[in-house]
């Protein structure tokens, strides 16, 4: 016995017959081409069928004729008004096209960049390819990718499905089995985070992507617990919403170098007092100011731009930009040969997390 096709499908395969069809089509063709509507056990429930699937695609907004010969009043045919319905031609401008590649670079996950790339083909194709890539230089996201554990946890905060999964915690270094209810999924600090209610503890956590150890895996059926009040998610997110105050950075830029931090930059301040030695790395720069709040991420931005951009206040960002330096001129050595300058002086797996920011992982 075939396999009866959902009403989701159908609808999509009426659709598809009403805007493709040359005239118009009458309730007999729509019944006999149109997959979905053999299903019917009679003629009656057919009718009742193809009325409500009218009266759904109405309410959806999509325009549904209904169309008589001009010759014969009882000759019924209907069609999609595809003048009302199609989209106007789309343009983008290259400013526009630059969001959106900017935006899909976010998307970075094996599970997702084949959707991403082929959505970004399709745009440049209408757009304006060639200036885009130049204004989103130097502005790539910084969210590093979620690794195994993104897709599934996406999968169960949109089925409302409870999860387990094994987790190392950054306060404790504890490693246990935590059982949740997934509620949403931030980019936070340069990563993934999930919002959830921790089962065990009885009380709404925040879970950081990067610290989840080996597979996540569904417990129980879909629809198993109620969506989050607000209250619920601002606590959980409680702890993710402050990135500081605003402070400014100076910087020594090369000539027609790093457009997109000159863009953001300002005017130095009149009565600016420049660290020591600052004259000779300004000769042949410009000084640009630059306002910031998480140093860790201005300094994943500028350390990109190589020698073109240098930073001379404030030392936490110049400091953490070297970091990232020494960094990139090891990757090529192996493990046991790094100079123990750059292992030195964090936890346990610091080269490892300064390995994934240099490579974008």
């Amino acid at each position: 016995m075939p396999t009866a096709i959902p009403p989701a499908e159908r609808l999509l395969n009426l659709v598809i017959a009403l805007v493709n069809t040359p005239g118009r089509m009458t309730k007999e063709q729509v019944r006999s081409s149109v997959a979905g509507y053999q299903d019917a056990a009679s003629t009656e429930a057919f009718e009742r069928m193809f009325e409500r699937d009218k009266d759904t695609l109405r309410e959806l907004g999509i325009p549904v004729l209904t169309v008589t010969h001009a010759g014969h009043g009882d000759d019924v045919g209907y069609r999609i008004d595809t003048e009302r319905w199609s989209l106007p031609p789309l343009e983008l401008t290259a400013a526009e096209l630059g969001v959106l590649a900017l935006a899909a670079q976010l998307w970075q996950d094996q599970s997702l960049r084949a959707d991403s790339s082929r959505a970004l083909t399709k745009l440049r194709a209408v757009g304006h390819a060639p200036e885009a890539s130049d204004l989103v230089a130097g502005l790539a996201p910084r969210v590093r990718a979620g690794g195994d554990a993104f897709a599934p946890l996406v999968d169960a905060v949109q089925a409302r499905q409870a999860v387990r999964f094994t987790y190392h915690a950054a306060t404790t270094g504890e490693v246990l089995v935590r059982h949740v209810e997934p509620w949403k999924l931030l980019a936070r600090r340069g990563g993934w985070v999930l919002l959830a209610r921790d089962r065990d503890r009885g009380a709404s956590r925040s879970f950081r992507l990067s610290r989840i150890r080996g597979p996540v895996r569904a417990v129980g059926e879909p629809g198993a617990f109620p969506p989050p009040t607000p209250e619920e998610l601002a606590e959980a997110s409680r702890m993710w919403a402050g990135d500081g105050p605003e402070r400014t950075a100076l910087l020594a830029v090369t000539p027609d170098r790093a457009g997109a931090v000159r863009a953001r930059g300002t005017e130095p301040p009149a009565d600016v007092v420049l660290p020591a030695g600052a004259d000779a790395v300004l000769a042949g720069r410009d000084l640009v100011a630059v306002p910031f709040r998480l140093g860790w991420e201005l300094a994943e931005e500028l350390v990109g731009y190589g020698d073109a951009v240098v930073v001379l206040e404030p030392a936490d960002v110049r400091d953490e930009v070297v970091r990232l330096l020494r960094v990139a001129s090891e990757l090529d050595r192996p493990a046991g040969e790094r100079a123990a300058d750059v292992r030195a002086g964090g936890p346990a797996d610091a080269w490892a997390t300064a390995e994934q920011e240099v490579r974008g992982a």
